[in-house]
């Protein structure tokens, strides 16, 4: 049997139609899927964009408290640098003419406990 022209055309374009609609299927179906693993993360991200919400307001409370922390450093830092500047200024300047006969008077004073230890160790 041999087909017209009309049939092996007709023919022709019903394989194209059922391949077209396997393949639309098939492509729809994948859409389908796309879209539901879609929506799965965009779920997530929406839960991740809250934790890090949370994990912000967490780190700006860290960084406020080492601000302050930082702070306080500061003015401890500057009130040892005055303290300083006031002992030397107030305590070790003025003394300084009295160290060339403070140092030998308690380089003899420490000979002599040194020496009366030694005594003491040897008496007994």
């Amino acid at each position: 049997m041999t087909l017209t022209l009309n049939q092996a055309l007709f023919l022709i374009l019903t394989i194209a139609f059922v391949a077209a609609v396997v393949v639309l299927i098939r492509l729809f179906s994948q859409l389908r899927k796309t879209a539901e693993e879609g929506e799965k993360t965009l779920a997530e991200f929406a839960d991740l964009a809250r934790h890090l919400k949370e994990l912000d307001l967490v780190v700006k409370d860290q960084v406020e408290a080492l601000a302050e922390t930082i702070a306080a450093s500061k003015k401890t830092a500057v009130n040892v640098a005055e303290a300083s500047s006031l002992i030397t200024w107030k305590v070790f300047r003025p003394s300084s003419r009295y160290l060339p006969l403070l140092i030998p008077a308690a380089r003899f004073l420490w000979r002599l406990v040194v020496k009366r230890k030694k005594e003491r160790a040897h008496v007994k």
